[in-house]
C-alpha cells in the first residue's frame, strides 16, 4: 500500500503494528511504569511544559521535509500539538 493511493484510515491502519508506534508509543520511550513524556510533565511548571511541547511540535514541522518521513514527523507535531492543548484546558494561560 502507498500513502498516495490510501485513505488516512487505511494508511494508518497499515502502519500501526502493536510492536511499535513511532507517534503514539515510541518503544524507546515505554520502558518501565512511567512513560517518558509523564515524567518530563512532573518535572516542569505547567508554563514550562507548554514551551516544551510547542517547542517539540515545532521541531517536527521543522525537520518534515528533511528526515524522509514527512507524514511521520507532521503526526508526531500534532501529537505534541494535542498535548499542549490538553495542558492549556487544564491549566489556562493567563493573559
Amino acid at each position: 500500500m502507498s500513502i498516495d493511493n490510501a485513505t488516512p484510515k487505511e494508511w494508518d491502519a497499515s502502519n500501526n503494528t502493536s510492536q511499535n508506534d513511532p507517534v503514539n508509543a515510541p518503544s524507546h520511550y515505554n520502558s518501565g511504569d512511567v512513560e517518558c513524556i509523564d515524567a518530563i510533565q512532573a518535572s516542569m511548571t505547567p508554563a514550562a511544559f507548554k514551551g516544551y511541547c510547542k517547542g517539540n511540535a515545532l521541531k517536527y514541522i521543522w525537520r518534515m521535509s528533511y528526515k524522509g518521513k514527512p507524514v511521520e514527523d507532521l503526526r508526531k507535531a500534532a501529537w505534541y500539538l494535542d498535548r499542549l492543548i490538553k495542558a492549556e484546558l487544564k491549566d489556562p494561560t493567563n493573559r
